[in-house]
């Protein structure tokens, strides 16, 4: 039997994990909604109606909409760089280390569309202004240092880190921030979100980018 102790730290328990799940729960849905317009366009309202909560229980947990919204970029970066640090970047091959890493970056990329729509309206919206806040250079840093070390061993082209990182991820998340425009290039009513689509563009992004970066 549970002594009057254990059961208020089991009530405790149980109130941080409902609270816990309540912000998971907020948080997926502002990503929804972020996804749909931005910062500018997503409203506190909309995400309140999806998980069955008030605009006052939001603020409560992330103060108002812009706290929300750098929670949720916060929150797609680490999960990104969580992927990230899950490779052996320091591998005696880069070229096979490379391939490794823009394949992983690909399936999370595929994995996590929402994140890419949020990118590209925080670019456009806000001019990368909540960016610096949440450190989005760390997702590159790892990037960077392979292609740094590719040259220094010989086995990548002389370049400039920065730019090759940057069309990198470009060639990696360009088809996803397109869809509605690059569906033309094929038959009416391809499924550009296939699984076999999808792997397509896999395969030829990490093709090309491997040949683009080898000396």
């Amino acid at each position: 039997m549970m002594s009057i102790e254990d059961k208020k730290e089991d009530k405790k328990s149980t109130g941080l994990r409902d609270k816990e799940a309540t912000k998971c729960r907020i948080l997926d849905a502002a990503e929804e909604e972020f996804a749909r317009g931005g910062l500018m366009g997503a409203r506190t309202e909309a995400i309140a109606s999806k998980t069955g909560t008030t605009k006052s229980m939001i603020f409560y947990h992330f103060k108002d909409k812009e706290g929300l919204y750098l929670a949720v970029l916060e929150r797609a970066v680490a999960r990104r760089l969580r992927v990230l640090q899950k490779i052996d970047l320091h591998g005696s091959d880069p070229e096979a280390v490379l391939r490794v890493l823009v394949e992983t970056l690909l399936d999370d990329v595929s994995a996590h569309l929402n994140l890419t729509a949020i990118f590209m309206y925080e670019a456009i919206q806000n001019k990368g202004k909540y960016y610096s806040e949440i450190s989005l250079a760390t997702v590159y840093v790892p990037l960077i240092d392979l292609l740094k070390r590719g040259i220094e061993s010989g086995q990548f082209r002389v370049m400039d880190p920065h730019h090759a990182a940057v069309n990198i991820i470009g060639m990696s998340v360009f088809y996803y921030c397109s869809l509605e425009n690059i569906k033309h290039l094929w038959p009416p009513g391809t499924d550009m979100l296939s699984k076999e689509m999808k792997e397509q563009h896999r395969q030829e992004a990490v093709e090309q980018i491997v040949a683009g970066i080898r000396a």
